[in-house]
């Protein structure tokens, strides 16, 4: 998979984030010599080939006031995991879930979900929501607390890289 250099252009000016303008498609098409249909055309299509696998908002939870953020971790059966966790993806106060293979015998988890809220209780109500869901394919579960904001951010390109 390639992309041109006006691709690599495109990614090297909207990766740190798309203006917070009325119409930032046309303020980035502005600094390459682009139109904006092209600009937008050039990142549905970069979308289409998997070369971006998205373009999204990345709130600040905490700026939001959503201090308490918990991965929760679920040993899940197997045979369910991969529908179930679809299903805990989409409830609302889940920013991601995945699976992962454990790592027995200390670690029998496989599937982890990010849960925000306002305070630990309501987070821990949120988990049980989760436990709720998963029903009898669950055999156990965790919650780990953040302590501290991580580097928030995807792959960077450089300039001539």
């Amino acid at each position: 998979m390639t992309i041109d250099a006006t691709d690599r252009h495109l990614i090297n000016a909207t990766q740190g984030g798309l203006p917070l303008t009325p119409e930032p498609y046309g303020e980035v098409a502005g600094w390459l010599g682009l139109t904006e249909a092209e600009v937008i055309e050039r990142l549905q299509a970069m979308q289409a080939r998997g070369v971006i696998r998205r373009i999204a908002l990345a709130p600040n939870h905490y700026a939001l006031g959503v201090t308490a953020n918990g991965m929760s971790v679920w040993d899940v059966d197997d045979a369910k995991a991969e529908a179930l966790g679809t299903r805990v993806g989409a409830l609302d106060f889940v920013s991601h879930a995945y699976l992962r293979p454990r790592a027995l015998p200390d670690w029998p988890y496989n599937l982890f979900a990010m849960i925000h809220g306002h305070d630990r209780k309501e987070v821990a109500a949120k988990r049980t929501e989760i436990a709720a869901l998963l029903g009898d394919a669950c055999r156990a579960g965790d919650i780990l607390y953040s302590t501290r904001i991580l580097k928030k951010t995807g792959l960077r390109l450089r300039e001539g890289s």
